[in-house]
């Protein structure tokens, strides 16, 4: 057993060094122990450790993916994440696509690890809170702040304060080091520091901005204390304030009430005088109960999303399909047009399902949200993900369509029409591929969205993503012919 000792914050060279020593020499994972000063140990094993093959000299080249991937992991305060990095590094030797195997134990706790670390960058991006302390000869206005992130993400995110605050000098000190900027040189530190005394008169001004955009309409508590959790309210001055608003989010949203305008939004009354004027039609047939689905969702205000689209984008098919498709979201000629599955992904679903022996007429097409979310960049409209409280407004919709349709195979396109249906949030490689049963002897089947497949960088990718998609479609066509039987 070959051990390693690291200092164990956050140096990617460090780890990358004793890594190369280790490949060079043919040491397996499976014998090598990591070890960190930060969990105990001697540092003096280092040399001892990794030594014997720092003449060898390994020609081995990783993708430039791993890269990216250890150099966010190694931030993590994981210990094991030493030997997972190896492990990885040793395996990508042998299988060079192994980082795109999302369901491998291994890749998947590397994503988790990833995700962490980010996680914590954005957290001090946005939870900093500089005050200042007096200046020094050079004139320049003077600042510390202290932070306390889970992981080593000092130097990693030093950068961007560099950028942000290049016109004062600043220090933030945190248990995981320090980082400080005074004009012309960005140093870095990952020696525990401690925390600077300095108070700020204007720790004011952090409270009078958080109480003037604290909406009492739709405070969510859980939902604020995943966004900005407890233990970091000490250090910012606003969190002060929190309790006080909650307390008295329910006067608030009385006196908001009292205060709104009377009349409708004017897009609202122009939809109903048109579905006024249709009503008074003589002579015409009685509406399906689907029809009188869409035409019902078509004037829908249940959350914010319909101010910006053109239309509500209601499902459309067979009013008794065997086979129900769910989507995400309509795009941006699908909320044009007024249909679900009509641009570039729809192209793509429509030659999948035509391969897989499915006829569109034949199955009932919608999507977990009916209203386009988008941001505008230029004349363009760029598609956004919806929140999870957007799709759960949407989902009474999509429970009356399914009510009425009564599928006996319901296909969802993609993680956020998963959420629709079950109300669990999963990445999809957890549920691909699977029969899963539901309410009223209905069954789930799990695939890609078409629009994700458009939107990888990767042409090889696209392609092999591509064909599994077509794969599981036909897959639901074998199920629906075996549910006939």
């Amino acid at each position: 057993m070959r051990q390693v000792m690291l200092k164990g914050r956050g140096d990617f060279a460090e780890w990358r060094s004793a890594a190369r020593a280790l490949l060079a020499g043919g040491v397996p994972p499976q014998d090598v122990l990591w070890q960190s000063a930060d969990g105990g140990g001697d540092l003096f094993g280092l040399n001892a450790s990794v030594e014997s093959y720092a003449g060898a000299a390994a020609v081995f080249s990783v993708p430039k993916g791993f890269l990216e991937a250890a150099e966010a992991a190694i931030c993590h305060s994981d210990p094991a994440r030493f030997g997972l990095l190896y492990r990885l590094l040793w395996r990508i030797e042998k299988e060079r696509a192994l980082l795109e195997v999302t369901s491998d134990p291994d890749v998947s706790l590397l994503r988790a690890m990833i995700k962490n670390v980010r996680r914590d960058s954005h957290k001090m991006k946005a939870f900093v809170r500089f005050r200042e302390v007096p200046a020094m000869q050079t004139g320049r206005r003077r600042f510390v702040a202290w932070f306390e992130p889970d992981h080593f993400i000092v130097a990693r995110t030093a950068g961007f304060f560099q950028r942000r605050f290049t016109d004062m000098d600043w220090l933030i000190a945190t248990p995981k080091g320090a980082a400080a900027w005074d004009g012309e040189v960005l140093q870095v530190s990952t020696e525990p520091a401690e925390r600077p005394v300095a108070e700020d008169e204007t720790d004011g001004l952090w409270q009078t901005y958080f109480a003037n955009i604290f909406n009492p309409a739709r405070v969510k508590i859980r939902a604020m204390q995943s966004e900005m959790p407890k233990k970091y309210w000490k250090n910012m001055p606003e969190a002060a304030l929190i309790p006080g608003l909650i307390a008295g989010a329910e006067r608030r949203v009385a006196e908001m009430a009292a205060r709104a305008a009377s009349q409708p939004p004017a897009f609202h009354e122009r939809l109903q005088e048109a579905w006024r004027a249709q009503d008074a039609d003589e002579g015409r047939e009685p509406l399906t109960p689907l029809e009188t689905l869409r035409r019902e969702a078509a004037g829908c205000t249940l959350c914010p999303l319909h101010c910006h689209a053109t239309q509500t984008v209601f499902g459309e098919g067979a009013e008794n399909a065997e086979v129900m498709f769910v989507g995400e979201q309509p795009g941006d000629t699908e909320d044009l047009a007024g249909r679900p599955f009509v641009g570039p992904a729809g192209r793509v679903f429509d030659e999948a399902i035509s391969m897989a022996g499915i006829d569109r007429d034949e199955v009932y097409v919608t999507n977990a949200v009916k209203h386009f979310k988008h941001e505008r960049r230029g004349k363009r409209r760029i598609h956004m993900r919806p929140e999870a409280g957007e799709v759960a407004h949407c989902r009474w919709w999509l429970a009356k369509e399914l009510d009425v349709v009564k599928p006996k195979v319901v296909v969802a396109l993609g993680a956020t029409a998963y959420l629709a249906l079950t109300g669990e949030a999963k990445p999809i490689a957890e549920v691909r591929g699977m029969p899963i049963p539901m309410r009223d002897g209905m069954i789930l089947f799990v695939t890609t969205h078409p629009a994700a497949i458009l939107r990888m960088p990767d042409e090889a990718l696209k392609v092999r993503s591509l064909a599994v998609f077509r794969s599981d479609l036909a897959d639901v066509a074998r199920l629906r012919a075996s549910l006939q039987v």
